[in-house]
């Protein structure tokens, strides 16, 4: 990233230099929380800090981590869990120069794990009346426990220069035995099956790279497939906390987080961890899909194993809402394509509707029938998804090959280095969050039209679980594959021009992540761009 597009945000360095100083309106000492999240394991609590704590001998504060509220200027939500009933939770924040001047009660959420049966409390406070593009300090505290602690900058007013981050399919790194095994026997080295180093190693990176937000594509912890679901959840959220403590990881929940015996649809434990921006009012429904917009990009979640034809998850969901979600996205999408504030349409989705790994889940035809149409009249620009275990991106398409059995994307371009998205929406698979079983050298290689064109296989029928009917397509919609590298992330580096009716540019970078040193490596840049909205020609 060039020089002009470095934000000029405190450091976290910084930032936390100078909590100690922020937080003597409230109690004296320095506050040493250590250097920065990228370079720390752990947040030792400081003499400012402890000088919060009432009373003695609660549960600890764990998995701290944020969300944006609806207005992502004004509001932050501060999240963290714990494994007992408690009393009083709440956050004292305010600016780094004021100190902890404001208090915001928390509401907690709970859930009793059907396997285990153990009961999980997570604690939501919503911090409202922010100033835009500031930057904060906070403390989560209950009664009795010791605080913990962090800074966020909120999203800028009006178009503005800023980054996040994207990925999906992390896991954690950190292992649990299975249940029952003895760690001294050899059934003890049967760890969680999808652990890897590089689940931690990525949020170091993030941290490197040091977005506004991060984008979390489904398949966050693969708690339904781990021996124990509330322990694999507390090491996702601990090993995360060194990130999200600072920015928002904002995530859509993929097929892994669909848990049986924990509700109707399985989600009750995504739904209590995380307070996102929904407008839903089905609590059964609450948190699965939500929107919010920072500068002149407009972000859309989804959870697409309602319409998928896959079986991936521990229940069959698809058709859960009845329809209520697929209205809600083209409501989304027709008004932010209306809007003169908004020049970005970004889909954050897990299931694939491009996919070339033959070792992988391939592309939905159900995604593909559903989401299409509605992607091509509002002119999305960009969709990030995971669900394979690679990192592909497709040329910018727009409409389907003529008479394609499948739906197969059409090519609206071939350039891969600068993008028009006025022409055609990109999709970007990023599922190369550090889990295990990756597909990255299972990309197809073949001729399959004898035009040079590769193939893939597109799920048509839904048989049982990870089983379906599959059918081969010329995969003409091929862009960039990284068959080298399984682990990585993407940045996205907004430009919003200057005047109106500029061109505004996302600077787009994905990094691999190294193993087994965890150091990134720039793989491939490419640049999106378009019109403005508040100027000249606007998409139909």
């Amino acid at each position: 990233m060039s020089e002009e597009r470095k934000q000029t945000r405190i450091s976290r360095r910084n930032a936390l230099g100078v909590f100690g100083a922020a937080a003597s309106g409230v109690a004296a000492g320095p506050m040493l929380l250590g250097a920065r999240a990228a370079e720390a394991e752990a947040y030792p609590a400081s003499s400012a800090v402890r000088s919060l704590r009432n009373g003695s001998g609660s549960t600890p504060v764990q998995g701290l981590h944020l969300q944006f509220g609806g207005d992502p200027r004004s509001q932050m939500v501060v999240s963290w869990i714990t494994d007992e009933e408690v009393k009083n939770p709440r956050v004292v924040y305010g600016t780094l120069n004021g100190g902890f001047g404001s208090t915001a009660s928390a509401v907690t959420k709970s859930y009793t794990d059907g396997h285990s049966g153990k009961t999980v409390w997570a604690h939501h406070a919503l911090l409202s009346k922010l100033k835009s593009d500031t930057d904060y300090l906070y403390a989560a505290q209950h009664d009795g426990a010791t605080p913990d602690a962090g800074t966020f900058h909120t999203a800028p007013s009006g178009r503005a220069p800023f980054t996040f981050t994207s990925f999906g399919d992390q896991g954690s790194p950190t292992v649990t035995w299975k249940n029952g095994a003895n760690p001294v026997d050899a059934s003890g080295r049967d760890f969680e099956p999808n652990a890897t180093p590089a689940a931690g190693d990525i949020v170091t990176g993030v941290e490197k790279v040091g977005p506004l937000f991060h984008l979390l594509n489904g398949d966050l912890c693969y708690a339904n497939s781990g021996p124990d679901r509330v322990r694999t959840w507390n090491h996702y959220l601990t090993n995360n906390s060194r990130s999200a403590r600072f920015r928002p990881w904002m995530p859509c929940a993929g097929n892994h987080e669909i848990e049986a015996g924990n509700g109707v649809l399985g989600f009750d434990a995504f739904q209590t961890y995380f307070e996102l921006p929904s407008t839903e009012t089905d609590p059964e429904l609450d948190n699965l899909w939500y929107a919010f917009t920072v500068g002149a990009v407009r972000v859309i979640a989804l959870q697409n194993d309602e319409i998928a034809l896959q079986e991936g998850g521990d229940i069959y969901n698809r058709g859960y809402s009845g329809g209520r979600q697929l209205a809600w996205l083209e409501k989304e999408l027709k008004a932010a394509r209306a809007s003169k504030d908004i020049d970005w349409i970004v889909v954050c989705m897990h299931q694939v509707m491009i996919s070339s790994a033959t070792a992988a889940n391939g592309p939905d035809l159900a995604l593909r029938a559903a989401y299409g149409p509605l992607f091509d009249k509002y002119g999305v620009d960009l969709v990030v998804c995971g669900h394979e275990h690679d990192y592909e991106r497709s040329l910018a398409v727009r409409g389907v090959v003529p008479g394609s059995a499948t739906l197969t994307p059409n090519p609206s371009q071939s350039a891969t280095d600068v993008v028009e998205s006025e022409f055609g929406t990109t999709h970007m698979v990023l599922g190369g969050g550090g889990v295990s079983g990756v597909t990255n050298t299972s990309f197809t290689m073949d001729d399959f039209d004898g035009h040079g064109h590769h193939s893939a296989y597109v799920q048509t029928e839904h048989v049982g679980k990870f089983n379906s009917v599959k059918e081969q397509e010329a995969a003409v919609w091929i862009g960039v594959r990284d068959d080298m590298h399984p682990y990585g992330f993407a940045e996205f580096a907004v430009d919003p021009g200057r005047h109106p009716g500029d061109m505004t540019r996302i600077y787009v970078t994905y990094y691999n992540v190294i193993t087994p040193t965890g150091e990134l490596k720039v793989f491939e840049q490419f640049t999106l761009q378009r019109r403005r909205s508040d100027g000249g020609n606007r998409h139909h």
